[in-house]
């Protein structure tokens, strides 16, 4: 069995073939397609293998030159996993709604986020303590509010090199900010949407939990591969 074989298996076994109804095909969607079985779209694998596989080269140069990548995974199905992962590989991430204006606007964001730490620190120097009990539980509602929406971005302290986005439709917001300020994108694109605007387009099914885990993994560990080598 050939690498490509091989690769061809996993993502079918993930899932990553499935795509959408022949009604919600865009036209764009369609060097994608393989075939149409049953009225839904099966997306040929042998070229999302290519495309991965080149979307994989920018993210190894970017971890080689040091540079950063924002991962954008708000799909209830996954965000909690997602999370998890980039908390664990220090990566900075948006998995609960996208801050309007956090690369358009970056630095009233920045201000967010720096309260954020602010807050952070009063409260384990026991700062709050001299404060009466409803004064603290207001403190902590503001708190938690702000860890809710900043925490996965309070590393980032300038704008990042690059996005990888997971459904590009329900972040619209995430890609017409990162095309405004020439931020390259690498998404996951499923049939019903146009891959066009994308500069690492990855041909996928982006509502399966287990297709979207396979490519975020290959994304996030990608990159860390590539950096512990720049470091040993």
């Amino acid at each position: 069995m050939t690498n490509i074989d091989k690769k061809v298996k996993e993502l079918f076994e993930a899932g990553c073939h499935l795509g959408h109804k022949t009604n919600k095909i865009h036209p764009k969607a369609k060097k994608y397609i393989y075939t149409i079985d049953n009225g839904s779209s099966i997306i040929d694998l042998t070229k999302t293998v290519n495309l991965l596989e080149k979307a994989k080269e920018f993210i190894r140069d970017l971890a080689k030159n040091n540079k950063t990548l924002l991962i954008v995974v708000t799909k209830r199905i996954v965000s909690n996993f997602t999370a998890d992962l980039c908390q664990k590989n220090n990566f900075s991430h948006v998995t609960v709604k996208w801050p309007a204006g956090l690369l358009t606007n970056f630095e009233t964001i920045s201000k967010n986020v720096k309260k954020l730490k602010k807050m952070r620190e009063e409260k384990e120097q026991g700062e709050w303590s001299k404060f009466v009990k409803h004064e603290q539980i207001k403190f902590q509602k503001e708190l938690n509010k702000l860890e809710k929406f900043y925490s996965g971005i309070s590393m980032l302290e300038k704008l990042p090199d690059a996005l990888f986005i997971v459904d590009i439709k329900n972040e619209k917001n995430a890609v017409k900010e990162a095309l405004e300020k020439k931020i390259p994108i690498v998404a996951i694109v499923d049939t019903n949407v146009n891959p066009d605007a994308i500069n690492y387009p990855i041909p996928g099914n982006d509502d399966a939990s287990t297709s979207i885990e396979y490519f975020v993994k290959e994304i996030i560990e990608t990159y860390v591969r590539y950096k512990k080598a720049q470091t040993t």
